[in-house]
């Protein structure tokens, strides 16, 4: 059964880039209209739940926890504005893997907060940069486009770091549910004032587009992310995190079939090296915790995605 709900994950949000690409290149939908009604819808469901069990779990968020998942709300809608646009201008495959670094970008934040880490960390920092460096060389050859859109992804995967970080310190004492419904719903609510100050709609799409946001909602958000929350109580962290990095393949392979990505030889090689060193990265960091134990933050933290 852990297989099935394993490769239905990776199946959910591998989809989503190609879902959005997609969707941004057959319908008149916006990049910030995907980003609104994912996180919107997203709220509304993950609400339901906690109003019907823990109708006064919202009249108790405290300060500090509301502090926190605003810092978690703000990232996760700029995350989302970098990526969506990014698939605009590059291909799915290498916005994926760029965004995909949050992993490394996590490990690199805490560098920066005097974390010490292995030196498998390290090795695998420099794995994932060199593939970093592959991708965008080829892209800076191809067009400043696409160079463009490498860049808005490396910076989405930065941004969703810094959502797992803070949303890690507000979940050290909420519960999923709260707090899910509490930073999609600010996320949403920052995405729509994005999307009055840029002028793009919110709504207006034909059946076309209306489908693909809510594929997109479906497979990505709902499917994807809440098969690997339920992985977490019966797997470990480590095996989750690494599993999670089968997106970037899976990515690839959805782009090449459904919207006949094609791509060079070379940045084939920078999506392999990044695969690598985020998974090296990975184990490193998860070897390191479990020298010291596993803290329930550091289990919540294998909960990541965004896309």
């Amino acid at each position: 059964m852990n297989l099935l709900i394993a490769a239905l994950g990776v199946l959910g949000v591998a989809s989503s880039g190609p879902l959005i690409a997609g969707t941004l290149g057959a319908t008149s939908v916006t990049a910030l209209a995907i980003a609104f009604w994912r996180n919107a819808i997203g709220a509304a469901v993950m609400a339901a739940p906690v109003a019907i069990r823990e109708p006064k779990a919202f009249g108790r968020i405290n300060r500090r926890e509301f502090g926190w998942s605003v810092m978690a709300a703000v990232a996760l809608a700029f995350h989302f504005a970098c990526f969506i646009t990014a698939l605009q201008l590059t291909s799915v495959a290498a916005a994926t893997a760029l965004v995909c670094l949050q992993s490394a970008w996590i490990a690199v934040f805490q560098m920066f907060r005097g974390t010490r880490h292995r030196w498998p960390v390290l090795v695998g920092l420099g794995i994932a940069f060199v593939g970093v460096v592959a991708i965008t060389g080829f892209d800076m050859g191809s067009s400043p486009e696409a160079l463009l859109g490498d860049l808005l992804a490396v910076a989405g995967g930065a941004l969703a770091g810094l959502y797992t970080l803070a949303g890690g310190k507000a979940r050290q004492s909420m519960a999923t549910g709260t707090y899910t419904t509490l930073c999609y719903g600010m996320c949403a609510a920052l995405v729509a004032v994005m999307a009055f100050v840029s002028g793009q709609p919110l709504s207006g799409f034909d059946a076309g587009g209306w489908l693909g946001i809510i594929a997109i909602t479906v497979c990505a958000q709902l499917v994807g992310h809440t098969a690997f929350n339920h992985l977490l109580a019966t797997m470990s962290p480590l095996l989750v995190s690494m599993i999670i990095l089968l997106e970037i393949p899976g990515a690839a392979i959805l782009a090449a079939v459904f919207l006949n990505e094609t791509l060079p030889a070379g940045t084939y090689a920078g999506l392999a090296l990044i695969l690598a060193g985020l998974a090296v990265v990975v184990a490193g960091q998860r070897r390191g915790r479990a020298g010291r134990g596993d803290s329930e933050a550091d289990r919540r933290e294998a909960e990541l995605g965004t896309d």
